[in-house]
């Protein structure tokens, strides 16, 4: 990593009565561009994620104060570090909901996980791990600010539990994992099913798709998903492991930006490395 990060990439969109602000830091070096949103409505914010490093985390609690209301809170998707580093480092003081499950890993394996990467990254970790005390709802929804958020856990997919939250006034899917926008995806022992969820996703009314990583999609990236995970598939059928797996999917997909997390997940789906 250099001294400096590069800037993120920020867009903002209007949809009927709300605004949908993307943050996304930099797609360079080993970076995968962490993509976190801000729901904007008449009279507060809610926030998705909190980004990786210290410097995307702080910079996109910077971008959330400037639009001058308050955060009525954040919903963390999921418990991969690169989603929810950076509530310790500039989050703490606002209500966090997530999944029980989420919950329940970062209790348990959070000060390890962070512990692990300051080794690696030294203070672009954060200094200290925050646990969310609000259970997010599993299915269900409410109303925020006169906006309607309904919510899905869903299972096996990039990672074994995930909150999803739709907008479907606005056609809006706040999908997180399930879509690496224009960069390599997070390849995991469940690519059935996450093909499936994806096929769900295009039966539905929503249009804007709202991912993880990567920039907002729409129902061609979602297409574009399904294909590379069933060339996945296909690659490890013909027995390609690792590093000519690795290679076969950067050839087929020389557009795909984030080449650096084939290195973070190649030694867990074909090695059983450990997921903290």
């Amino acid at each position: 990593m250099p001294a400096q990060l590069p800037e993120p990439i920020i867009e903002s969109r209007k949809r009927g009565d709300i605004r949908v602000h993307t943050f996304t830091s930099a797609y360079t070096y080993d970076n995968i561009a962490n993509s976190t949103h801000i729901i904007e409505s008449k009279n507060t914010l809610v926030l998705i994620d909190g980004q990786f490093l210290t410097p995307y985390a702080k910079k996109f609690r910077d971008y959330a104060n400037s639009l001058k209301k308050p955060i009525a809170r954040l919903y963390l998707s999921h418990r991969h570090p690169d989603h929810w580093f950076g509530l310790g480092t500039a989050f703490d003081d606002i209500p966090i909901f997530a999944l029980s499950e989420t919950i329940e890993f970062i209790k348990e394996h959070g000060e390890d996980s962070r512990k692990g990467h300051v080794q690696k990254l030294g203070d672009l970790a954060p200094a200290k791990i925050v646990v969310p005390t609000n259970v997010a709802k599993p299915q269900g929804e409410d109303i925020i600010d006169g906006v309607r958020y309904v919510f899905q856990k869903v299972v096996d997919t990039e990672i074994d539990f995930l909150l999803t939250i739709g907008l479907p006034d606005f056609g809006v899917y706040i999908a997180q994992d399930l879509l690496y926008s224009g960069t390599h995806l997070y390849l995991t022992q469940y690519g059935e099913n996450w093909i499936q969820v994806l096929q769900t996703m295009l039966r539905s009314d929503y249009d804007l798709f709202l991912p993880g990583h990567g920039c907002p999609a729409d129902r061609a990236e979602v297409h574009k998903h399904i294909e590379y995970l069933s060339a996945a598939q296909q690659a490890i059928s013909n027995k390609l492991t690792k590093y000519a797996f690795r290679d076969f999917m950067i050839q087929r997909y020389p557009e795909r930006k984030c080449q650096g997390i084939f290195d973070i997940y190649l030694p867990r789906l074909f090695d059983g490395a450990s997921q903290v």
